[in-house]
């Protein structure tokens, strides 16, 4: 779809010149209504629920209904997803569906779910770490929300029949509808032409709320162009890909129960934010996030439940060639029923060896990861093959809920059924503030390939593993390894691992920054940069940057939507126990093409 003259397209003329076809719904609940300009601030207990087009399954399992403090009580529909399981005695997939409903809300909301099999004796609702502990009347579960969350709701234990709610925020980003610019979606029910939306450079896909399009969206070629919304993608082969493409925002969209592939493919790409994506698959190769040979990638606020890897990271594979690097994920909620809910290294080009490097998770929940395969096991897998080298990984505030079936960590240089040879390394990991409460997990794994490709430079600090502190100085039988304690296997090919109590020195030298010196954004578009450096930064600063940018200083990542063209002289800083290192950062902001 595209304007050749540049003369705009309105609204019907985007639809028409997609070949869509939609069946329009009004918004309902309070304040709700189009997205227009002079609504977009913020206002205190806003609530905005979105109707489901007819031909879209719903699921009965729960009603669920939300209203601001004294406000109206507004039903929220809820839509059916699909999981699945593997049978580990037949290798056959057990789907089940399973319940999804969503809002957007500011201030405070009060949450009913009632539940269709009558009265409850427990519930809980996930990820723990947010400490929401609901009341339970009957057959209902009620809770309040302060601030935006993605969250499973478990009646009597049951983690498939349950219901999970996102509880957005208000949309801050919502074009106008007749912008010549926006390819726009209002609410129903659409299709296109071959279930494919191939984007062009420059422009906005729009799903407004109650918005289901049963396509995939491609970016292919393409730069300066965004995917925006609540609506959702539905039923395609596959959600989203952004292959060979640069400076793409995907922000709010859901992609339920697509019939193949993955939510999410980042293929040879740079400069990619995807934020607030929510997903369910059931589906053969059903990945959520997938990151090849790309660079320079934020992964936000996501909630992952996928019948594979829930976020994966590798170089070469199919037509994307180059290295992986600079890839943060923070805030997110992981969910894997089938393989890992993170997995990093397996794919690679063993002709010309590739890296993949500059990798972080932070602040992530994983709610389960169930896997028979013993070696496809890990809630973090860091398996690398197909000659790739894996180097500076930080994997910090994480909790892991007590999972179904498989290993904490599986770290291993190796070579597998997709591997048509071994990785060359692991090296430079650290991970900080890892906690597991479980009885499940079995032995986690680090094991390097032979002598010259080992798994080296490996620093636990503060791993909790049931409210115990695993380190070497920890209260243990003499004759024992302190990764008996996990318990962990570690082969003789891994080299200075170690591990450290919260508050003994992890590093023995200053840092050293290794990011660039020199960064280029584009006006208006999102921008990602990832401070690097070495010895075990846990803190991290930019000062000078241009408007619209802000440094996350847990994790080193400079990112946003620089406004104002210019050349800014930026001075970014790591520190660690010894202390800091400073580097000049020069951040050219382009005009848009």
């Amino acid at each position: 779809m595209t304007d050749p003259h540049g003369i705009g397209l309105t609204r019907r003329t985007l639809l028409q010149a997609a070949g869509a076809t939609a069946v329009a719904y009004p918004l309902i609940g309070t304040m709700a209504g189009a997205a227009h300009a002079d609504d977009r601030s913020e206002v205190a207990d806003r609530l905005v629920v979105y109707p489901v087009p007819d031909g879209v399954p719903t699921n009965a399992s729960f009603s669920v209904k939300a209203r601001t403090p004294n406000g109206q009580w507004q039903p929220v529909p809820v839509l059916r997803g699909t999981t699945k399981t593997i049978n580990e005695k037949t290798g056959a997939g057990i789907l089940r569906n399973t319940s999804v409903a969503t809002f957007d809300f500011n201030g405070t909301v009060e949450v009913e779910v009632t539940s269709a099999k009558g009265a409850i004796g427990s519930a809980r609702i996930r990820p723990l770490s947010y400490g929401i502990k609901p009341d339970v009347a009957g057959d209902t579960v009620c809770f309040s929300l302060s601030e935006p969350r993605n969250l499973s709701i478990e009646v009597d234990g049951e983690i498939f029949d349950n219901l999970q709610l996102h509880a957005n925020p208000i949309e801050a980003q919502r074009p106008e509808q007749d912008d010549p610019t926006v390819i726009y979606f209002g609410p129903g029910l659409h299709t296109v032409p071959n279930n494919v939306l191939m984007v062009p450079s420059g422009k906005t896909v729009y799903l407004a709320g109650g918005a289901v399009l049963k396509a995939r969206v491609e970016f292919r070629n393409v730069e300066n162009a965004r995917l925006l919304g609540r609506g959702i993608l539905w039923n395609a082969d596959g959600g989203i890909t952004a292959a060979f493409s640069k400076n793409i925002e995907i922000d709010g969209i859901m992609v339920l129960n697509p019939r193949t592939g993955y939510a999410c493919t980042i293929g040879q790409s740079r400069q990619v934010t995807v934020r607030n994506l929510h997903s369910y698959s059931s589906g053969q190769w059903g990945d959520g996030i997938d990151v090849f040979s790309s660079e320079d990638v934020l992964i936000e606020g996501v909630f992952m439940r996928n019948s594979d890897d829930c976020i994966a990271i590798y170089a070469h594979r199919w037509d994307y060639y180059g290295d992986t690097r600079n890839v943060t994920v923070r805030n997110s909620i992981l969910w894997a029923d089938v393989a890992h809910p993170v997995n990093m290294g397996t794919h690679g080009n063993p002709e010309k060896p590739e890296v993949i490097e500059n990798i972080v998770f932070s602040n992530i929940d994983v709610l389960d990861h169930r896997e028979p395969q013993v070696l496809y096991q890990g809630c973090f897998a860091m398996n690398t093959g197909d000659s790739n080298l894996i180097r500076n990984v930080r994997i910090q505030d994480v909790r892991v809920e007590d999972f179904r079936w498989g290993q904490l960590i599986n770290m291993r240089v190796m070579a597998n059924r997709y591997n048509s040879s071994p990785g060359r390394g692991i090296e430079d990991v650290y991970v900080r503030n890892l906690k597991y409460d479980g009885t499940r997990a079995n032995m986690s794994l680090i094991v390097g390939y032979d002598a010259d490709r080992p798994v080296t430079n490996v620093t636990f600090q503060n791993l909790a593993i049931n409210g115990t502190v695993i380190a070497d100085t920890m209260q243990k039988p003499r004759w024992y390894l302190t990764q008996d304690m996990v318990p962990m296997f570690v082969n003789e090919h891994v080299k200075n691992l170690r591990f450290l109590d919260a508050a003994a020195p992890a590093a023995t030298v200053a840092p050293q920054i290794t990011s660039p010196g020199e960064a280029a954004a584009t006006a208006r578009q999102v921008f990602n940069h990832l401070i690097a450096a070495t010895a075990l930064p846990t803190s991290f600063n930019a000062e000078g940057l241009p408007k619209g940018l802000t440094v996350d200083k847990n994790t080193g990542l400079i990112s946003g939507i620089p406004q104002v063209p210019g050349t800014y002289t930026v001075t970014v800083a790591a520190t660690n126990n010894v202390g800091t290192a400073t580097k000049s950062l020069t951040v050219t902001v382009g005009h848009p093409a």
